[in-house]
């Protein structure tokens, strides 16, 4: 079968920095704002299996953003979507994850990959000469990787900025001193940032972050790449004529693009709707419930009845369920939040989840079954006390031990995130219920 090249031509840069809790975020997002407002075509990515910074940076650039990794998604999807997104974007920003060197593939493998330059962002609070010493450290750190200039933030004064341009070494310049602003602050909770449907005034949180920016003179681009890459086969149509329910709201977002866009191009239908507002499912031959944070929603999830006899006649019926992380919790028969209230849930695995406190399991990891090799991540911080035997487990790449799958008749839930397109033929099979 024949490939076709993309090729494209963009300013281009990954956003890092040395560590996480730098503001790289909210840079980047700032960054894709003030050039969009500027008038030209922002695409943001970001590195690594995370919900919830690309909800930002959607709303900041106003594109799609999707995850790029070269172990999750593959060398080849990281080169293809930003060779793709080089041909009509004037400018690419991909957020790296927490330091630039962190993780085995980290944010520095997937800009040496792409041959993307790193821009970090370094919170200059408590520094002065030493700012220089850690921006001179990061770019003689590894030979393949281009670090020109970089960016202070939470600068003290104009003052302090000037002190921090003169102490640069040879090479390296401050492309800009961002001072300390309510604009450039977002809120987190337990598992990163709280979600951008959840910020009332986001957008003009954006724009005045945005004019900080430039005020700083962080309104010049970053240099152009060219950007090249072979395009993907299409996958196999495994989905045709499978009308596929998608729980989406508050309690339900952990939804990477690329995994809706996969179920679409094998020709499922699919079919949104709320656990949390709405009062029935919709016609469906098989249901998805991701991950996101129901332990917040615990109680409404618990009072919308009909929703709850909805999804169990769908699972009497032997219909398909995939249930993620979150969709796990809610399968359980109990939920203790947490303030350490239990709620009633599905009921469809026996036991119970129940909050930690405290981070349970992160890491990368993989569920192999001979229809293909789903790889993923797991990140929660509840434990689960089940009776029930696993019917396999997920390959731990990195991180934590490996999560237990389970399945009950039509039904497969675990605490493991999938990324579907590098198992099309495995998630097909789940969507069918047929056997793995």
């Amino acid at each position: 079968m024949t490939t076709s090249t993309i090729r494209g031509e963009a300013h281009a840069a990954l956003i890092t920095a040395p560590g996480s809790g730098q503001g790289k975020s909210m840079v980047t997002a700032a960054l894709a704002r003030l050039h969009r407002n500027a008038g030209l075509r922002v695409r943001v990515f970001k590195h690594g299996p995370d919900y919830l910074d690309p909800m930002l940076q959607e709303v900041a650039s106003g594109q799609p953003v999707y995850q790029l990794h070269p172990w999750m998604t593959g060398e080849d999807e990281c080169r293809w979507r930003l060779a793709e997104a080089a041909r009509e974007a004037d400018l690419i920003l991909v957020e790296g994850s927490m330091g630039l060197f962190d993780g085995d593939p980290s944010s520095a493998d997937l800009a040496i990959l792409a041959g993307l330059p790193a821009l970090p962002v370094i919170d200059a609070w408590g520094m002065a000469q030493t700012f220089g010493a850690v921006a001179q450290g990061l770019a003689n750190f590894h030979p393949d990787l281009a670090i020109h200039e970089v960016i202070a933030n939470r600068v003290g004064s104009p003052g302090h900025g000037r002190l921090l341009a003169g102490g640069m070494p040879a090479g390296l310049s401050l492309l800009g001193a961002i001072p300390r602003s309510e604009a450039m602050k977002i809120p987190d909770r337990h598992l990163g940032l709280v979600q951008a449907g959840e910020l009332a005034g986001l957008d003009a949180q954006l724009d005045a972050a945005a004019e900080v920016l430039k005020e700083a003179g962080l309104d010049r681009l970053p240099a152009r790449v060219a950007l090249e890459a072979e395009a993907p086969e299409s996958p196999p149509r495994l989905l045709d004529g499978m009308r596929i329910a998608v729980a989406r709201d508050d309690a339900f977002a952990f939804l990477y693009r690329a995994n809706l866009d996969l179920l679409d191009t094998m020709g499922a239908e699919l079919r949104f709707f709320s656990p949390l507002a709405g009062p029935v499912l919709p016609e469906c031959d098989a249901l998805w419930l991701p991950g996101g944070y129901p332990e917040l929603h615990a109680a409404r999830l618990a009072a919308n009845a009909p929703m709850l006899a909805a999804i169990r006649a769908h699972h009497d019926a032997d219909r398909p369920i995939l249930a993620e992380c979150g969709g796990l919790m809610v399968c359980m028969e109990r939920l203790v939040d947490g303030q350490g209230s239990e709620h009633a849930m599905l009921g469809l695995l026996p036991g119970r989840a129940r909050m930690a406190g405290k981070l349970s399991a992160l890491g990368l990891q993989s569920l192999a079954t001979e229809a293909g090799e789903l790889r993923g991540h797991t990140y929660h911080h509840s434990l689960l006390e089940t009776p029930l035997e696993p019917f396999a487990h997920a390959r731990r790449l990195a991180g934590s031990p490996a999560e237990p799958v389970y399945r009950l008749g039509a039904l497969t839930a675990s605490y493991f995130h999938g990324y579907f397109p590098s198992a099309p033929r495995l998630v097909a099979r789940l969507f069918r219920g047929e056997p793995l």
